[in-house]
């Protein structure tokens, strides 16, 4: 890995990127196997064909020779002179020729009779697989052989023998091997190159376009130029392209959305190291107002401690986690109504809102929760409510703008509903719910305010649903389930119950 840094570094191309040898392209593996298939497909051609061209050969020897009998045999052999049975002998390129006919064989013309002869040949036998083994045999091991060819003539019941040497057999045979090599190695070129082109017209020079695109973009995935323009085609190839630019473009969206999350990160860490020392200085005056005798800041110290300890404490969790994860929730048994109320405080909505804020959760209700993080999910769904009702300007007396915290328990689990009266999500927020800087509600906000409340609520185990009203107004569902107990807890809330 060090080594390929080393050489990006350096300014060397990296090995991905330089070009690749010939023969290890696709486009050259591609001619070589059409050259080889070409030349296999000739081979599997050439062997039936010179099988049946030397058996051609033959009949027409044989044919020549029972032409030249029909004088012969029209005279006794005593009678023919030797002069003329060898000028038969040359022309024919025979060294003996035989007539049998009815059972009885006759010498036509004979020069000097051979002492050995290698094969007997008989034409009425057309096996291809002894053909071709005989041509094969012919081809390896013939040319100063003498052999013996014997075939019926026509209808005649006669039949033809000679007595030949297989040498211009077998040149005859050697030169057709050439011309059809020659020919199939002419033919399987031309076929290689033209499927060749034909291929890498279509293919090799599409794949090839992706693939250096695919390398192009790796080095600045986040550059816009270097997403691939798809083909206007229908095929395979044409859905890859376009394949391939949808996935470069959401990988520049979430590449983009990432640095957004890291550039953020940083700031809030800033401005949370800077927050702190400002809750703290906070912290110190709210200890001095304690002191106070005066009744009106004796009512409300209690929550201004709680707000700041509360404000701390977050600031303090944001700079220790680096803006990444939350930190696992620290579950316990908490009073909902109390939370709630909380935060109803922390609003401090005023009669100018006309906002009217409902905590209906039962006085003795408790959940099983990380309190801190349970007031923040609290929180950001109330404060996105109030936003929302805020931000309906419409002046009609008769429009209730109302936030309803409810909660309620089925069996181990605890369901909280949160509910408002205002213009409701609008498509986009819904179809990106939970996702942040994409699921804002309304102009310029960042939608993290539900990502952060989805995640919190997950990481209780627990689920947050969309409810879809019969009228207009949001309402969220929140199922959170209690955590496992061991039995001696589960005693000891049941006797604290009971009494």
């Amino acid at each position: 890995m060090a080594s390929t840094q080393d050489h990006t570094e350096n300014g060397d191309t990296p090995a991905s990127a330089r070009p690749l040898p010939v023969l290890k392209r696709l486009s050259g593996k591609l001619l070589l196997l059409t050259l080889l298939f070409g030349l296999i497909a000739e081979i599997m051609i050439f062997v039936p064909t010179i099988a049946d061209m030397r058996m051609r050969w033959l009949a027409d020897r044989l044919n020549t020779v029972a032409a030249a009998s029909v004088v012969l045999a029209a005279s006794d052999a005593d009678d023919v002179p030797q002069s003329v049975q060898n000028d038969v002998l040359l022309a024919t390129g025979t060294k003996a020729i035989a007539l049998r006919e009815k059972g009885a064989s006759r010498l036509l013309a004979v020069a000097d009779m051979p002492s050995k002869v290698a094969r007997h040949i008989d034409m009425t036998v057309t096996d291809p697989v002894t053909m071709i083994r005989d041509a094969f045999d012919e081809l390896i091991n013939g040319g100063n052989r003498v052999i013996r060819v014997y075939g019926p003539i026509g209808d005649t019941g006669k039949v033809i023998e000679l007595l030949t040497s297989d040498t211009p057999l077998r040149n005859a045979m050697l030169l057709y091997a050439r011309n059809v090599a020659l020919i199939s190695l002419f033919i399987s070129v031309i076929t290689a190159t033209l499927v060749f082109l034909a291929i890498s017209r279509m293919l090799i020079t599409p794949i090839q376009r992706m693939t250096t695109n695919m390398l192009e973009f790796a080095q600045a995935p986040d550059d816009p130029q270097r997403i691939i323009t798809p083909d206007e085609r229908e095929d395979e190839l044409g859905i890859a392209q376009r394949e391939l630019s949808s996935m470069q473009r959401q990988l520049q969206r979430t590449l983009a959305e990432q640095k957004h999350l890291a550039d953020l990160g940083l700031a809030v860490s800033k401005i949370n190291h800077d927050m702190r020392n400002i809750l703290a200085s906070a912290q110190l005056m709210s200890d001095h107002l304690a002191h106070s005798s005066d009744p009106a800041i004796q009512r409300f110290i209690p929550k201004l401690v709680r707000t700041i300890d509360r404000a701390v404490h977050y600031s303090q969790a944001v700079l220790a986690y680096g803006a990444t994860q939350e930190a696992p929730p620290q579950r316990r048994r908490v009073n909902l109504h109390t939370i709630v109320r909380d935060v109803e405080d922390m609003l401090d909505l005023d009669a100018k809102s006309n906002i009217e804020f409902k905590n209906l959760v039962p006085e003795n209700f408790e959940i099983d929760v990380d309190p801190d993080q349970f007031f923040r999910v609290i929180s950001n769904l109330c404060r996105n409510s109030i936003e929302a009702m805020a931000a309906d300007t419409r002046s009609d007396p008769a429009i209730i703008k109302r936030l309803t915290i409810t909660a309620g328990q089925i069996g181990a689990t605890s369901i909280i509903g949160v509910e408002d009266t205002g213009p409701g999500l609008p498509a986009k927020a819904r179809d990106n719910l939970f996702t942040a800087f994409k699921g804002s509600a309304r102009s310029g906000g960042t939608g993290l305010g539900l990502a952060i409340v989805h995640e919190l609520v997950r990481a209780h185990g627990g689920t947050i649903e969309l409810r879809d009203g019969d009228g207009p107004g949001t309402s969220f569902e929140i199922r959170i389930p209690d955590q496992p107990v061991s039995l001696t807890e589960w005693r000891s809330r049941r006797n604290t119950a009971s009494h």
